[in-house]
């Protein structure tokens, strides 16, 4: 990635000691910041290490004197990479704060204006990454501006990832390790029941929570919908770049099991669970497959039924409103390091589009010439990625949830363009985190200098704090924004002049789903 998108370091002066605060599992302490009472690396869960490896989360050892949490907690270890190393993109840069990863990773980080009874929204971040990689500590994700902005509580998650998270061993090693196979999300529903139990001594309301997340934390976000052991814990849900219509297979996810066990050469929990770290993390990512798509929740049946959204929107939270959307150009941020980008040909286009859509080829790249007349061939590219994952789904998504006539959805596109990079990534993925989060001043190097990200910011941030406030985006400064239905398909544009456009890229979209 270039230069000019490399995460910038964040200083920060030591701060004074929090009043304590009694949890579940013990008091802790954490320290004061700007107005704000700021806990991080709160542990929510036992270390999942040994024969707990890939098991259900445990709830930690009590303690009984106060806990510092001034600090964040380890990140859970990365795809294929060993303890203590972590990637790093624009869209999730870490902390400078933030520790090496490690198995030991079940901690959560709390953000709010007052340790009292005021009860405030909440707002519980999952973050992206797929389910392979990232953290809740990365630095777009400080909770305080937004916190402070709202007068709200700001919840962010680290939970299991990969394989060490989603590594389906019920068929293999039997009950026991049944829910091997969804652990990672296992973990969440356990940090949410600690939001439940401990969010009103923060100052937050356990009854109005909202949970929210980009990329694969929408995914994530999007399953928790369709999971029985997440009803009641949540309120809200907001879905940013990141439809999951569906969970894996549990015969596909079998099949990867027995595969990487045999490369481990191992046959029993108990020698798995004694093989180091680096070595599981390392042989996860040699079987063939995307690797960002090999360890993924399984559909078990039990944890999760069935598939969230697919063939139809699951009826667990049909009375849970929804705000879903994404930005314009998704993948050019993936594209970016391509070799080929700038120069990609329509021959390129041409073959991409078949492998996406067939016969419908064609007809597709016209639609997309038509609604970007001013793109080359590159980003006319990225546009049928775009078109044909992100903002494909999250259309399906959304007319689905509107379908079971209870609860609202309200869909978005950004269209808002970065100048970094010389204006080539347009609205890419994953620029709309600092946004949502007011933190425009910790994210100068994806969204530039100048004005232009603060307006953004206001009219992005103000939408996703009243949406967490009472279920309705509608907010000061923005035009009057309609839930969405498969009839006029009101779209709130965020841009320099937000505005609701009614079915936009409708041309596409019936291309798409003709």
């Amino acid at each position: 990635m270039a230069d000019d998108l490399a995460p910038q370091d964040v200083v920060e002066a030591p701060r004074a000691l929090t009043d304590v605060a009694q949890t579940s599992n013990g008091p802790v302490r954490g320290h004061q910041e700007d107005g704000l009472e700021v806990f991080k690396g709160l542990r929510y869960g036992a270390p999942p290490v040994g024969l707990a490896r890939f098991k259900p989360p445990s709830l930690p050892r009590p303690w009984t004197e106060p806990a510092e949490a001034v600090a964040y907690g380890a990140p859970a270890i990365q795809s294929g990479l060993a303890p203590g190393e972590r990637r790093s993109s624009p869209g999730d840069p870490p902390a400078p704060d933030e520790p090496a990863s490690s198995e030991d990773c079940l901690f959560l980080n709390v953000w709010t204006p007052g340790l009292d009874a005021a009860k405030r929204p909440v707002m519980v971040w999952l973050h992206g990454g797929g389910f392979a990689n990232g953290s809740g500590g990365a630095a777009m994700y400080d909770g305080g501006n937004l916190a402070r902005q709202g007068d709200a509580v700001l919840v962010t998650v680290n939970h299991r990832l990969n394989v060490f998270g989603y590594l389906h061993l019920g068929e293999v090693f039997g009950p026991e390790y049944a829910q091997s196979g969804v652990a990672g999300m296992l973990d969440i529903v356990q940090a949410l029941e600690w939001v439940r139990d401990n969010i009103a001594a923060f100052g937050g309301d356990p009854a109005n929570v909202t949970i929210f997340g980009e990329s694969g934390g929408g995914w994530k976000v999007s399953l928790l919908m369709a999971m029985p052991a997440a009803r009641g814990l949540f309120a809200k849900a907001i879905i940013q770049s990141g439809p999951g219509l569906t969970a894996k297979p549990k015969s596909e996810a079998d099949d990867i099991a027995r595969q990487l066990l045999a490369d481990l050469g191992v046959s029993t929990p108990q020698a798995l669970a004694a093989l180091p770290t680096e070595l599981i993390s390392s042989a996860s990512v040699k079987l063939p497959g995307e690797v960002m798509r090999l360890y993924t929740p399984t559909l078990d049946g039990a944890v999760i039924p069935r598939h969230p959204f697919e063939p139809d929107a699951s009826a667990l939270n049909a009375d849970v409103p929804l705000l879903i959307g994404t930005n314009k150009d998704e993948n050019t941020l993936f594209l970016f390091s391509h070799p080929k980008f700038g120069s990609f040909t329509e021959e390129d286009i041409a073959k991409q589009a078949r492998a996406a859509v067939g016969d419908r080829a064609e007809a597709l790249v016209a639609a997309l010439r038509r609604a970007y007349p001013d793109y080359s061939d590159t980003h006319i590219y990225a546009a049928v990625g775009t078109a044909t994952g992100m903002w494909e789904n999250s259309v399906t998504l959304a007319e689905r949830k509107a379908a079971q006539g209870s609860a609202p959805a309200y869909m978005y596109l950004l269209t808002w363009e970065t100048p970094v990079a010389k204006g080539r990534l347009k609205s890419p993925h994953a620029v709309e985190i600092p946004l949502v989060f007011d933190n425009v001043e910790r994210a100068r190097n994806f969204v530039g200098r100048g004005d232009e990200p603060q307006k953004v910011a206001r009219h992005m941030s103000g939408a996703w704090l009243a949406f967490a406030r009472t279920g309705d985006p509608n907010a000061a400064g923005l035009p009057a924004w309609p839930a969405y239905d498969a009839e006029r398909r009101a779209t709130m544009i965020f841009d320099l002049e937000s505005r609701v456009e009614t079915d936009p890229l409708a041309e596409v979209r019936k291309v798409l789903q003709a």
